[in-house]
């Protein structure tokens, strides 16, 4: 799992989020999501602020420091 994977998932449970209800938000497939969150897929910078925007959070917040 990436960092920036467990990132979008610690804050999504933090949220009480399903990956679903998060992927709904965000406009992608709950697939895309989970392949994001296990660090098989990459999200475009576009994605990533909708996923920050979701959860509520900054973007710099789910990249590593």
């Amino acid at each position: 799992m990436s960092s920036l994977g467990s990132a979008i998932r610690k804050f999504r449970k933090a949220a009480k989020l399903t990956q679903e209800k998060l992927s709904e938000s965000v406009g992608v497939t709950a697939k895309y999501l989970q392949y994001i969150e296990s660090g098989r897929r990459n999200p475009s910078l576009k994605t990533l602020y909708k996923i920050a925007s979701a959860l509520k959070i900054k973007a710099g917040d789910l990249l590593p420091h």
